[in-house]
């Protein structure tokens, strides 16, 4: 189950992959060899892979928010408290067909890379 922007897709999870990127506003290295850094902040950002589309009407539902033309999103995914809530875009959008039966269409490994907007930690 995940969330955004409040609603609930019921499509499973089978890898969730968290980073913490450190971003700095300059880091240079002084002629004596010393590194001279101001870190903005610490941002975690997720890397999520789906399992298959079980139901194609829920699956499309998940496929049409993710690549919704919206500039950010407001994501709940697991954390070690909980769960944990921030804004984040979404890219690397990527799919492939499973199976075709009929006039419906399975897809399978469904991954998004969730980048968050503002640090989590400061």
């Amino acid at each position: 189950m995940i969330i955004i922007d409040g609603g609930r897709y019921d499509v499973d999870v089978v890898s969730l992959k968290r980073k913490a990127d450190f971003l700095d506003k300059y880091a240079e290295r002084t002629e004596d060899g010393d590194l001279k850094r101001e870190l903005i902040g610490v941002y975690f950002n997720y890397e999520l892979k789906f399992g298959p589309g079980v139901d194609p009407t829920e699956y499309g539902r998940l496929w049409n928010k993710l690549t919704e033309p919206t500039e950010y999103h407001q994501v709940t995914v697991p954390d070690c408290e909980g769960d944990y809530i921030f804004t984040a875009y979404f890219s690397g959008i990527a799919d492939e067909i499973l199976l075709k039966k009929a006039s419906r269409n399975f897809w399978q490994n469904l991954t998004v890379t969730f980048t968050a907007k503002a640090p989590a930690r400061t």
